[in-house]
């Protein structure tokens, strides 16, 4: 009886750690903006709800830094195309361990829409 309360009492928990996703790893993106579509690769790292990378794709190469929340992923870099600083800010939800989507906030030149899969 003892070890079958333990186990239902547990269940919740880990029912709770479910929700949780681990970001970390080398991710290709796609990406659509007013301003045109691209194919970053965004490598990540996850501590805890701190979230550190590198975006490497048609603006540039930056680091970024960022959080995750549960499910919820956000992240911003800054980059410099031609002259003119860009702040880059992607929101979204981590659907699985493999799978992300979300929105993309690009400063001066408009918004989208990404999706991305764990390579």
């Amino acid at each position: 009886m003892i070890a079958a309360a333990a186990m239902l009492a547990a269940a919740p928990a880990a029912a709770g750690q479910a929700s949780k996703v681990d970001v970390t790893g080398k991710w290709a993106f796609a990406v659509e903006t007013s301003a045109g579509s691209g194919t970053p690769t965004i490598t990540l790292k996850q501590d805890g709800e701190k979230l550190t990378g590198h975006y490497s794709g048609q603006l540039g190469e930056a680091d970024l830094a960022g959080s995750v929340k549960g499910q919820d992923v956000s992240f911003k870099f800054t980059v410099d195309v031609q002259g003119n600083v860009l702040e880059c800010t992607y929101t979204g939800t981590a659907e699985n361990k493999d799978a992300m989507k979300g929105k993309v906030s690009i400063a001066g030149l408009g918004d989208g829409t990404f999706t991305a899969k764990k390579q």
